[in-house]
């Protein structure tokens, strides 16, 4: 990779991650933050508007809680 890793600038958005790794193989998606594994793998070499593009993205991709739960 050209890019070097960023330090979190103040004012750069913190991780989605929430501590549950797990990639659906259907959607390619992680079940915990909803990035790809493009975007977790990249998220320490982005600058902040990078990472609000991508926040941006992830409501868009949960699935609908079912009623019930």
């Amino acid at each position: 990779m050209s890019k070097r890793f960023f330090a979190p600038a103040d004012g750069d958005p913190p991780s989605p991650c929430i501590k549950v790794c797990k990639m659906d193989p259907v959607s390619r998606l992680c079940t915990g933050c909803w990035r790809t594994i493009e975007e977790i793998g990249a998220w320490g070499f982005m600058d902040g508007d990078e990472k609000r593009a991508v926040l941006a993205e992830l409501p868009g991709r949960r699935p609908a809680r079912r009623r019930g739960r």
